[in-house]
């Protein structure tokens, strides 16, 4: 049990840079406030924060940490299966590997959580996890196995099997195997359900592992279609509203030049990577303004960084470039903790400091959107993991 006092907060529910502290009970946030007072927390270690800013721990909403190390090549490259362009019985945990020198890089820059998963080399390729940053075995560091069923329109799948001389080798071929992949799972998922239900005639269809993890985006499972280019992004929106899926767009690179119309879809927006040079046609429209652009529109968004693309390290770096474009500072902030959270599902444990949630806290030696500042300490789950100068 301890007390952080002293600390000027920005806490996502409320707090906008007052003076208050944060009390932590059993490895979460018991109450925030602004009158501190000591006899109320007899027993409770006390931390000073000496006015500096204190945070919710840093969440990347997208990502591939652990699935393709640091440093090395083929050993530790487990990001795609590019065997067959449809494969959503795969899951991202399986192949982080915690060990990876990226985690502590990651830790150490107040990144405490993220959402990590399967590329983008395939139109279907399987489900992303959620988990803290510290600690050396996976099970114990995820805490959603799995959040969300990944997808991808435009070039990536396009070229890996085009390549290949196999379909898909065109947006058209794209789009279509998605359908069809989508119409077979909720057909599987009916007919399952017309079995279970004792439905006249209704035969229980054969075990297929694909289906059976597929149809789970009709039970709930959202699914983050990764799309760059503005026709890209339309044609995600078309197949969500086809099929009635509850989705993110993510890259979303064009999104601000059809900022209205991703506004009326409803549909959130997890942005990045922005920083670093367009590699590749798709993404010859980056620019920082997008996140400005959005938050006029009040289209609802999160930031990532996509690592190893920008190493997650760098996501406040990449969060105060899109301020110096003109995003305000507080949504900027919003967007890599509260936001990134909301749009995977997972701000029940993270994402803010508010009473209930995991104690994911980092308390910055300087301001946070400043290059030279850094964590000066971080905790996880009321566990301190970082120190500077230990």
């Amino acid at each position: 049990m301890f007390v952080i006092k002293n600390a000027r907060l920005h806490t996502m529910e409320g707090l906008n840079g007052e003076t208050g502290y944060v009390a932590v009970k059993d490895g979460k946030i018991l109450e925030t406030g602004t009158d501190f007072a000591a006899d109320r927390f007899e027993g409770f270690d006390i931390i000073d924060a000496k006015e500096r800013i204190v945070t919710p721990g840093l969440v990347d909403a997208h990502c591939h940490l652990g699935l393709i190390e640091e440093g090395i090549r083929f050993e530790g490259d487990d990001v795609n299966e590019m065997t067959d362009p449809v494969y959503p019985e795969l899951r991202g945990l399986d192949a982080v590997n915690p060990r990876d020198k990226s985690f502590r890089r990651t830790l150490e820059a107040g990144v405490t959580s993220v959402v990590a998963g399967p590329g983008s080399a395939n139109i279907i390729g399987g489900t992303f996890c959620a988990m803290k940053t510290h600690g050396d075995i996976v099970g114990r560091m995820v805490f959603k196995d799995e959040v969300s069923m990944k997808m991808a329109l435009g070039e990536n799948p396009k070229r890996v099997y085009g390549e290949k001389k196999k379909s898909p080798s065109t947006r058209m071929a794209s789009a279509a195997i998605m359908r069809e992949w989508l119409i077979r799972a909720k057909e599987y998922k009916e007919a399952l359900d017309a079995h279970a239900s004792g439905e006249e005639d209704a035969k229980k269809p054969a075990f297929d592992m694909k289906l059976h993890s597929l149809k789970r985006v009709f039970e709930g499972m959202p699914v983050k279609i990764h799309a760059h280019r503005a026709d890209d992004i339309m044609t995600a929106i078309r197949i969500v509203e086809e099929f009635g899926l509850k989705a993110s767009i993510d890259h979303a690179t064009e999104a601000y030049l059809i900022a209205d119309t991703v506004k009326e879809s409803g549909l959130p927006v997890i942005l990045g990577p922005t920083m670093g040079f367009p590699g590749k046609y798709e993404t010859a429209q980056l620019s920082f303004e997008s996140g400005r652009i959005l938050a006029e529109k009040d289209v609802p968004f999160a930031i990532m960084t996509d690592h190893p693309v920008v190493a997650t390290a760098f996501i406040m770096v990449q969060a105060a470039l899109y301020v110096k474009a003109g995003l305000p500072r507080e949504r900027a902030l919003q967007a890599v903790t509260k936001s990134a959270a909301e749009v995977n599902g997972i701000d029940d444990r993270v994402g803010s400091l508010r009473a209930g949630k995991d104690a994911d806290i980092v308390i910055w030696d300087n301001d946070p959107f400043d290059i030279m500042s850094s964590p000066a300490q971080v905790f996880i789950e009321g566990r301190s993991v970082h120190k500077k100068g230990d």
